[in-house]
């Protein structure tokens, strides 16, 4: 049986440019790597219309019950300006992994390969190992993970539980494990009025001062102390916007966006009810009409601690000597998706570069993870969780 090193494989898949939606060889250099261990691979590409095609990877070694599944990205942000050197390059200064996707999360998909190399080699399988990899999670993530489970679904392939390799950690590798995300929606209001001249006030209907009051109502409502799981749901504006050039008249709409990341105590639908009544009383004040529209990227949801998050969490201590904490926190990834077909856990690298120019993890975090994931692989299939 093959065996891998986790870092040069981590460096082969950071060092193909794929800016979302672009792949550019990432998912053929994981090929290349999976398919000498006996993984059966399909690439799957998926279109909206009017956009780019996106390229996605599932791949399974075995056939039969339980499959264990790892799920992870290739894609990755575009890598700004300021880097001390290619964020391509994948360079190795001090013991130290710099590029585009050393966090977030090429690392955590070269580590779990070379894991599951490693439980290959001691001999028989006793299940199913199978990789769900999209390109599609830092964009719109609509022809990724939902369209690869959709697929598998067809397929009449089930996965029995799902670990999200996305840089859940904070300090250490799997000092961390992500149980749950809250869920989060982007509000759009529209405020119409009248508009008119600064010197007639009483002939035009200013939207201004009714935005104005709908954002210090809403502002300063607390929507919940939060839950034994959950830390207390946010509301956030992001921005307000008149474009109103003209210092003698006033606009006949202001508009402003707010997002709200929630917990499992609402619903969007329970969230958007609140907003329509806050709003139809600015209205009803101010005479001005308020218009909302939502975009909900998630809903909250919350793997429940038992048998599959303790063996998960006893793994991470066999191999690390600590206890990892179960959290919440954080912004929404593809486990949204996955947690509608199966128990799912997210466990990765320290993600404090994520995103950042300089993005970085420790070189010795990547083997730390990969013994994390060895570990996992040999507790699971030894006695999986029900």
């Amino acid at each position: 049986m093959a065996m891998l090193d986790p870092l040069p494989l981590a460096q082969a898949l950071m060092r193909c440019p794929s800016v979302t939606p672009a792949d550019a060889g990432a998912l053929g250099v994981l090929e290349d790597a999976l398919q000498p261990l006996g993984f059966a691979c399909h690439r799957l590409t998926f279109r909206e219309p009017g956009s780019a095609p996106v390229e996605n990877l599932y791949a399974r070694i075995g056939t039969r019950a339980p499959l264990l599944c790892f799920a992870g990205h290739t894609d990755v942000v575009p890598p700004g300006e300021g880097w001390r050197s290619d964020p391509f390059a994948a360079e190795i200064r001090d013991g130290v992994l710099y590029g585009r996707g050393a966090a977030d999360m090429k690392t955590a998909i070269a580590a779990f390969t070379a894991a599951a190399a490693r439980y290959l080699a001691k001999g028989d399988l006793k299940g199913s190992i199978g990789l769900i990899i999209t390109g599609d999670e830092e964009g719109d993530a609509v022809n990724g993970t939902r369209k690869i489970l959709d697929w598998m679904k067809d397929k009449g392939e089930h996965a029995d539980h799902c670990i999200v390799g996305e840089p859940t950690s904070a300090a250490a590798a799997g000092d961390t494990l992500k149980i749950g995300r809250r869920g989060s929606m982007t509000v759009r209001a529209t405020v119409k009025g009248t508009q008119g001249h600064v010197a007639y006030p009483q002939r035009a209907n200013n939207p201004i001062p009714a935005l104005a009051a709908l954002v210090a109502k809403l502002a300063h409502h607390p929507l919940d102390q939060g839950t034994g799981h959950f830390d207390p749901s946010t509301l956030a504006f992001t921005t307000v916007d008149v474009g109103n050039p003209a210092s003698n008249v006033t606009p006949a709409e202001a508009r402003a966006t707010l997002n709200i990341r929630f917990n499992d105590l609402h619903t969007p639908d329970t969230l958007m009810a609140f907003l329509k009544a806050e709003a139809a009383a600015v209205a009803k004040q101010t005479g001005c009409e308020i218009i909302l529209k939502e975009s909900i990227s998630g809903v909250a949801f919350l793997t429940t601690p038992g048998a599959f998050t303790d063996l998960v969490a006893k793994a991470v201590e066999g191999a690390t000597g600590r206890r990892p904490e179960f959290s919440t926190s954080g912004g929404t990834s593809d486990a949204r998706f996955i947690k509608n077909h199966c128990p799912v856990v997210e466990l990765g690298l320290p993600g404090t570069t994520m995103h950042k120019t300089d993005e970085c993890v420790l070189v010795s975090d990547i083997e730390k993870l990969t013994d994390i994931y060895t570990a996992l692989l040999d507790a699971y299939f030894a006695n999986p969780p029900v």
